[in-house]
């Protein structure tokens, strides 16, 4: 018998993953009582030298999840040739888990606003939810993207559904799923933190900061952070 629980996918670089990101992925999995796996980009071919590799982002979150209940990793972008597009993982994980298995892909609301520039976006809907997480004092405003991002709101609106609703089709709906607190944490701030040696143990899990702390990882003496990606995920 096929396993019909929800898979909840969150892209991104994890560069490195935090306890903002464990906050989303706990929230979103409980509200949906879904299976939620995270998804590291692959290597930036343009990286500068103190951002952590494919296989040390990987292994930091095989570190932050590691007893979680229903938190996984999954690497399939980091062994594919080319660029990591969105479109791609979920056509492939829409052929693992077949043609009536719930999935859903996390985006935050910035990424929202630019989900018009991702490669062949439309067909995300075609083969799975888009899902959204609703920070305090920054939810996602249908005026403000009718406005802002108008192509993307004529898409979605029509989509829009309760969360709870998601797991009534396996793709093509839209929902925002609140966060209850809001998070400090993130990823640029951090990496500043670490260079800079101001206080940042206590934004990532216990493993994950003996592991920076063991490689070194994000010191000054390694060069300048680059931000750029060779997904469709900013």
């Amino acid at each position: 018998m096929t396993d019909s629980t929800m898979r909840v996918c969150y892209g991104g670089t994890f560069d490195p993953v935090h306890n903002g990101h464990l906050a989303v992925a706990r929230t979103v999995r409980d509200a949906l009582s879904a299976q939620f796996a995270l998804l590291p980009a692959h290597d930036p071919p343009h990286k500068g030298p103190t951002r952590a590799d494919a296989l040390q982002r990987a292994e930091m979150l095989d570190l932050a999840v590691n007893g979680e209940p229903g938190l996984c990793v999954d690497r399939r972008e980091l062994g594919r040739e080319g660029p990591s597009w969105t479109v791609d993982t979920l056509a492939e994980l829409r052929n693992e888990h077949g043609n009536d298995v719930p999935i859903a892909w996390l985006i935050g609301a910035d990424s929202l606003l630019q989900l018009a520039s991702w490669h062949r976006w439309r067909e995300l809907f075609e083969l799975a939810h888009i899902l959204v997480v609703d920070r305090p004092g920054a939810a996602v405003d249908a005026d403000a993207l009718r406005l802002q991002a108008p192509e993307v709101f004529a898409e979605i609106a029509p989509r829009w559904r309760d969360p709870g609703q998601l797991a009534d089709a396996p793709h093509g709906g839209f929902a925002c799923v609140p966060m209850p607190a809001l998070r400090p944490e993130s990823s640029t701030e951090l990496r500043r933190r670490i260079r800079d040696g101001e206080p940042w143990q206590d934004w990532v899990p216990p493993a994950v900061a003996a592991y920076i702390v063991h490689h070194g990882l994000y010191q000054p003496a390694a060069g300048i952070i680059s931000a750029s990606s060779t997904s469709d995920r900013p």
